[in-house]
This record gives structure tokens, sequence and C-alpha cells, in this order.
């Protein structure tokens, strides 16, 4: 294992969270929070010293990095970047618990939106502004941020595709353009170009500058942090629709949005992850909005409420207009089967992912026909090329590896004892980086309810669902580290 190169990384890494807590530090000062100056500017400072021993001591690193080194890495930098990136919140006292913080922040960072606060509108503006840019940073990844515009020592493309392949939620990443850099640089001119126009168009819908900003951070991170305690039901029917088409836009691969720059209209008609996401999301609008005829006033209201949360709910990103809790069963259930899936792969989006279920449906399909014809030789095809047995592999072993996990994190969830539905909705809401589940962790309440052994396991739970990183926890065993 490369620890020197890997501490250099990490290093890096808290210095552009430094230099990210700046912005909200500034507009404390402007708006004179000395609670949240205080915070911020400690915080900047102790992430300073860490990151400076860590330059110290991974002076003179070996060019040396594998895929190893990258699994351990990301997951790494994520865990430290969450343990000091909640200071502000923790110093501050704006969240007293430490504890509370980090669940918070790593709600944050991986784009989750489960909160502990009962009082969003509480918070200073500086801290509502970290809370949701944590959004915006962790959506596309920080490390692919790094990737694109930081130098780092000793980078080739195979050193920075195995950071990229770790962070990227998916069952595969491809490069867009040859070289690495270029792909990282062009999936974050696209993620600022669609944060902006989000932006201009919730300003256009006069909401206010700060809000529209975090906003439209939760919405391109597809994360949920609203900045009111009723989440987006208080604001106009105008900017609940923005906000649906842009969590459905920041669902969507973003190799897609690459492909219509480069005229290939028709690769991303043809695209069968794209065309089962859409699917998925009218199918589940259209049933929605028959199974609550008469709930709401009129049908344009019923429509949009339906739109709002299938778009929220199946692009993990959390918002919602509406109690939900309150629909049907039947519509609730649709919910819950959406919470799963998630978005598509290469998006900001989480959960299962629909490139994956195409795979899982595909895999099955192959081996029932096996049955039938023992002697039949067949591939499994998506967009028309071969999937690779590797792939599919990963995606079976991802698949076993998610039930494991939620059954251990029900277990132990149901210790503080709170009903079967509380507890299952809140480890999917975690593990598939939703933010409200149903029933006490509803669109109207928060995670505060549960203890401190409940949070740290829904905060692994967040972890493991942004970053997929199950072979992490393969690479951590006593035989990788005496390699």
């Amino acid at each position: 294992m490369n620890y020197k190169m890997m501490g250099r990384l990490i290093a890096q890494i808290l210095l552009a969270e430094a230099a990210f807590m700046v912005p909200a530090l500034i507009i404390s000062l402007a708006g004179q929070d000395s609670q949240a100056i205080l915070g911020f500017a400690l915080s900047i400072l102790v992430i300073l010293a860490v990151a400076g021993v860590l330059m110290f001591f991974a002076r003179k690193a070996k060019k040396g990095f594998y895929a190893r080194e990258g699994m351990v890495c990301v997951g790494l930098a994520w865990i430290v970047m969450s343990l000091l990136g909640c200071l502000p919140f923790w110093i501050s006292r704006e969240i007293p618990s430490y504890l509370d913080g980090l669940f918070e922040i790593v709600s944050g960072f991986t784009t989750t939106g489960a909160s502990i606060l009962s009082n969003v509108e509480g918070l200073s503006n500086g801290m509502l502004y970290w809370r949701s840019f944590s959004h915006w940073v962790g959506g596309m990844g920080v490390l692919v941020f790094l990737l694109a515009v930081v130098p780092v020592s000793g980078r080739n493309d195979g050193f920075t595709m195995h950071l990229l392949r770790a962070e990227s939620p998916g069952p595969n990443v491809a490069k867009l353009v040859p070289r690495i850099r270029s792909t990282a640089g062009i999936l974050y001119i696209l993620y600022i170009v669609l944060t902006v126009v989000d932006f201009l168009l919730l300003i256009v819908g006069k909401m206010p500058v700060l809000e529209a900003v975090c906003t439209a951070f939760g919405t391109a991170g597809t994360g949920g942090f609203g900045v009111k305690n009723d989440s987006m039901a208080s604001y106009s029917p105008y900017i609940q629709n923005v906000c649906t088409v842009f969590m459905l836009l920041f669902g969507v691969n973003f190799s897609c949005y690459y492909l219509l720059i480069m005229r290939q209209v028709k690769s991303v008609y043809k695209d069968e992850e794209l065309r089962l996401y859409v699917g998925m999301v009218l199918g589940s609008v259209i049933l929605i909005v028959i199974n609550l005829r008469g709930f709401y006033g009129t049908f344009e209201e019923t429509v949009r409420h339906a739109f709002f949360q299938v778009a929220s709910i199946v692009t993990t990103t959390g918002f919602a207009t509406t109690d939900f809790d309150l629909w049907p069963g039947f519509s609730k259930s649709i919910l819950l089967c959406l919470m799963v899936v998630g978005a598509c792969a290469g998006s900001t989006g989480g959960g299962f992912k629909c490139g994956r279920l195409l795979l899982v449906f595909k895999s099955l399909r192959r081996n029932i026909q096996k049955m039938l014809r023992p002697q039949r030789i067949q591939a499994v095809r998506s967009n028309k090329q071969v999937v690779s047995e590797k792939v599919l592999e990963n995606t079976n072993a991802y698949l076993a590896a998610y039930v494991l996990i939620i059954m251990f994190s029900l277990l132990v969830t149901s210790i503080d004892g709170f009903s079967v539905g509380t507890n299952f909705s809140a480890v999917l809401a975690c593990f598939n980086n939703i933010g409200p589940g149903l029933e006490l962790v509803g669109p109207t309440c928060n995670f505060s309810i549960y203890g401190p052994l409940a949070k740290i396991v829904l905060i692994f739970d967040m972890l493991a669902g942004r970053l997929e990183i199950f072979p992490i926890l393969i690479l951590l065993s006593r035989d990788t580290w005496r390699r």
C-alpha cells in the first residue's frame, strides 16, 4: 500500500475543503454571526493543520498507485473530510452534539438529505450555505473536482482512473474522452452549467438569492437539504416545477449530455437505461395520479405533487412539497420501490441504479434460458454491447452486499424500539441517499429520534450507499495490509 501517496492526496482534499469553507465564512462575516464566524475560522485552521501534518509525513511519496490504493484512499478521504467538515456545526454550537453534526455533514456530502434538525430556519446563513454546498460538492464528488482542476504529483491515467472508478457510482465507469482529467473536467463543466441555469430560473421565480443558491445546490447534488422547515411546500408552483425538471435532469447519466453535445442524439434515444428511467418516472406518476383522485383540490395540484415527489424520490433528492406519508398505501409503496431503484448510473443520484437493475433482469433472463437450453451460449448485452462477466459478477456481489447491509442495519436500528416501517424506511432512505423516509422519519419529521448507535450505523449506510465501498471492506482485510 502506498501510504504516503494516499496521505498526500487526502491532504490536498482537506486543503480543498478548507477553501470551500471560505465563502461560508464570508457570508457569516457579512451577517455578523459571531458564533458561525468562530466555527468556520477555527475549523479552517484545524483542517489546514491536519493537512500540513499529512503533507509533511507524505513528502517524497512514490508514484505507484493502483486500484487497491484508489479504493481505500477514496473511502478514507470521505471519512476524514466528514470528521472535519462537521466542525463548524459543533464549534458554533448550532448543532451542540458532535455526532449529530457528523450525521448532518455526512448526509450533506453523500447527498442524502436526512437531517437531525427540527428547526432548519434557526441556522445562520453561513451554516445554511455550508450545509447545502456539501450537497453540491458531494454530488459530483470532491475527488472528481480534484482530478479536474488540481494538479496531483505523479498523476497518470492509471492513477486517476482508479480514483474516478472508486468514487463514481454505477456498475461501470468509462472515459468520455481519452484523458481522464479531461473527462473529469467535462463532467464538472456540465455540472456547473446545469446548476447555474437552475439558479437563474429560480431567481426568475423571485426566490431570494441565498435560498436560490442553496436550493440549486440541493437540486444539482440531488441532496434535498431545504432552507425551510416545510422543505419546498411554501414555494410557488413555478419554483416547484423548476425543481422537478432539474431533479430529473440531474438523475440522468451525464454521458448522455456529452453525447448530445457531440450531436449523437440517436445514441441517447436508444440508451436502454435512460428509457427505463423515463418510463419508470412516467409510469409511477400516472399510477399515483390515479390513486390520488380526490386527495387534492384540483387535477393540476395532484399532477404537480405526484411529479415532484416521484422526481424527488427516484433521483434520491428528498425535497418535499407535501406530506406523502399521508398518501394511500399504494402510492407510498410506489415511492418505496423508487427508493430502492434510484437514478441512472453516472448521475448525481443514488440508489441501486437503473443500470444495475437492467443488468440483473438480463442476467436473470439468461440464466433461465440456460436452464431451458443448457447448450446455448448467450451473452448479456446493454445498448447492443456485450457486458463483461466481471461487470455482471460485481453487480451480483453488490446486490448481495446491498441486501445483507440493509438487514444488518434494520436489526441495529430496531433496538431503539420504533416500528418496522420507520426503521426500514430510515435504512432505505440513508443507504440509498434519499433523505426522508416514512412514518416517524417522514417528510415532516427528522432522524433525531434515534440513539447514538443507530445514528452511527445510518452514517455508515450513507457513506456506503454514496461510495459503494463494499470492495473497501475486502481490501481492508488482514491479507491486503500484509502485501
